[in-house]
């Protein structure tokens, strides 16, 4: 699996950003991280697609329990505006590094002037892992890196089913069969259905991995040896 050396999209989930506040010890890592990844090479860029996190599950929560008949489109945007509100912070840290304004419609994004492009949601029926495949699809990268709280793809659900195994590869036909197709606000899935079968369609690599583990994920932009679920296009029929 090679990695851009040049370009990197980074889907990192809002529940590493801010899992109920943001976690200000872990964006300093992840800051000095990209900071010294980015000096290494004047010509290294980096997109980084944020979720919404601990205040996309509460302020959903809290519209369930008041308005039990809430449509779906409805929590939607409640995550959306989470996921803006988490890019915007990061935006603000990044500084000099990121002057363009955070991508909400990545159908739209051009060409961005700074070292580091944030994106955040754009609209219902998806979650930003959608907008991630998007603007890798739109800036021809090949492979996505797909950062969360959990190390691998299991075969079940762990917190469930105590049993579950890792899955080191996978490929998009596998991975639906194990995540289902369709898309609820709040899923708690490793990677957004929708944005399986979209990743699928353009022939994207994924590479999922835990966010925490920056020495992990060094050793997955330096083509090294990490610990992950790599999830590939479908093999040609016949």
């Amino acid at each position: 699996m090679i990695v851009d050396d040049k370009l990197i999209v980074l889907d990192i989930g809002g529940s590493i950003v801010a899992p109920h506040t943001p976690d200000t010890v872990y964006l300093r890592r992840l800051l000095s991280f990209l900071t010294q990844w980015l000096e290494e090479k004047s010509s290294r860029r980096v997109i980084l697609v944020v979720g919404g996190g601990g205040a996309a599950r509460a302020w959903q929560k809290a519209a369930r329990e008041l308005t039990p008949l809430i449509q779906p489109d409805s929590l939607d945007w409640i995550g959306i505006m989470a996921t803006r509100l988490n890019a915007e912070l990061l935006k603000v840290l990044l500084g000099s590094l990121c002057p363009d304004e955070v991508v909400c419609n990545p159908g739209a994004a051009h060409s961005f002037a700074g070292r580091v492009l944030l994106a955040a949601g754009w609209k219902p029926g998806f979650s930003t892992d959608y907008d991630a495949v998007l603007l890798a699809e739109r800036y021809e990268v090949g492979c996505l890196i797909m950062l969360s709280n959990i190390a691998q793809v299991y075969d079940a659900d762990p917190r469930t089913h105590p049993q579950a195994k890792p899955i080191e590869k996978l490929t998009w036909r596998e991975y639906h069969a194990l995540s289902g197709e369709k898309w609820s606000p709040g899923a708690n899935v490793p990677f957004d259905p929708v944005a399986a079968k979209k990743a699928a369609l353009i022939g994207l690599t994924v590479v999922a991995a835990d966010g925490h583990d920056l020495d992990n994920l060094q050793a997955i932009l330096r083509g090294g040896e990490f610990v992950g679920t790599v999830i590939t296009p479908d093999p040609p029929k016949g």
